[in-house]
Formats: structure tokens, sequence, C-alpha cells
């Protein structure tokens, strides 16, 4: 697909009056799926959406020479865009830290559209009573666009989000931001308009191990303004997350 190569979004080439080009887009979608092969990818899995794609990749892998190389279409591919897994943290220098990914929904408002709830059921706490860690239905949805959120602005700055937890789960960090240098930027992700003491623990956890190497820390929150405590930690409304 186009759409992590652009600023508008679309999987495709625009023209001059906005529309998509599909053949000249065809054209950069067998170039990506030659690049990918001769990389060593087991199997081309385009995402985009335009008309004659998988017969454009196969032509291509065909005639350079990649004929044994297979193409995993769209349609068989979305059910697992569903969910997005958070790399975990395991370059810092802690013991016992946990080498699992935390996933998250790719797309929270899709969740719930084919759950059927709506904004009421939500604040109610109604959804699904199993969910991948403690919390209501409503703080994972937040958490989950909270992640989707960093990791956009986090890949057009060139750095990474993972999370960070202990084996025993005596401390978690929900996304740390790292630049190519290795320093970091730490977010928790609370549902709640205002924080408390117990809310920015791991947080001033993670600075006495970091030190300097912790540009900075922030709660993100669903409050209607940005400030910084008095320890430093910046409480942040989500809707502000931004480059």
């Amino acid at each position: 697909c186009m759409d992590e190569y652009t600023d508008h979004g679309h999987c495709g080439i625009l023209r001059l009056d906005g529309t998509v080009d599909n053949d000249a887009t065809l054209e950069r979608y067998a170039e990506i799926a030659i690049a990918q092969a001769e990389a060593g990818a087991t199997i081309v899995a385009p995402s985009g959406m335009m008309d004659g794609q998988v017969a454009a990749i196969r032509s291509a892998l065909d005639s350079s020479g990649h004929d044994m190389v297979p193409i995993l279409a769209y349609a068989a591919k979305y059910a697992s865009a569903l969910y997005s897994g958070t790399k975990p943290m395991t370059k810092l220098a802690f013991d016992q830290l946990v080498a699992a990914p935390k996933h998250h929904l790719a797309d929270p408002a899709l969740a719930v559209r084919l759950l059927g709830l709506e904004a009421g059921a939500l604040l109610s706490g109604q959804g699904p009573t199993s969910i991948p860690r403690d919390g209501t239905f409503l703080g994972s949805l937040f958490e989950s666009l909270a992640a989707q959120g960093a990791r956009v602005y986090a890949q057009a700055a060139e750095a990474t989000v993972a999370h960070l937890r202990t084996m025993g789960g005596e401390r978690e960090v929900d996304l740390i931001v790292v630049r190519g240098d290795g320093r970091v930027v730490a977010l928790e992700v609370k549902l709640s308009a205002t924080i408390e003491a117990r809310d920015v623990r791991h947080l001033r956890w993670l600075h006495g191990q970091l030190g300097d190497d912790l540009l900075d820390a922030i709660v993100l929150t669903t409050g209607p303004s940005a400030y910084r405590r008095a320890d430093g930690i910046g409480v942040v409304p989500l809707g502000l997350l931004g480059p």
C-alpha cells in the first residue's frame, strides 16, 4: 500500500485533481513487491485497494524470477488487522522484563460498531467482560486509541513504540517511545480527568532507572487541559496528542 509513504493516507498515488491514479499505483505496488521478495519475504501481502493489484504483482514477481513467492490478498488479511501488537521493551538494562507483545485494537471504533455498542452503553460499563487486561472495556478502547496515535506520530519522527512490564507485573508503563539514540518518552494512559500519585508511580520509578535518558514522562487523560505536576510529570488530554 502507499498510505505509509504519503501525507494524504490514500492507498495510491493522487493526480493533480485529487483522484487516485490506479495504473500508476499498480506500477509502484509491483516495485514494492519485487523489493520485498528480493529482501527475502516469504509471502507478499498487499493491503491496498487498487483494481488489478494482485494480477500486477503476480506478473511483476514472475518476470523478476520470484514465481514461487505467493500473494496474500487484502480480503484474507483484513481479519488480522483488527489487532495490532506493541512490542515489548526488552533493550533496557532491567531484569525480568516480559518479552511478549501487548495487543491493542487497531480500530477501536470498528470494534464498538461490531459489538453494537453506543456511547451510552460504553459509559455505563457495558462491553465484553473478558478483555486482555484489567479494567473496563471503555478503558481498553481508550488505551488502544492512545497507542494508535502514539505509533503514528512516532513513526513520522523515526521513533518506535514499545511497552514495559516486569515479569511479576509490579511495574508497567503503557507506552515507551524510543528515539534512534535510545532515549525515551514514557506515556501512561488513564481513563480519568484527574491524576493521583498512584497513577504516576511507575513513571517515577522509570525516571529513577533511566535518569537523563528519560526525556519526558506523560500521562494521557480525558481531562480538559494540559499541565505539569510538581514532580515534573506532564498531564495531557489525549485529544492534544500530536507532533
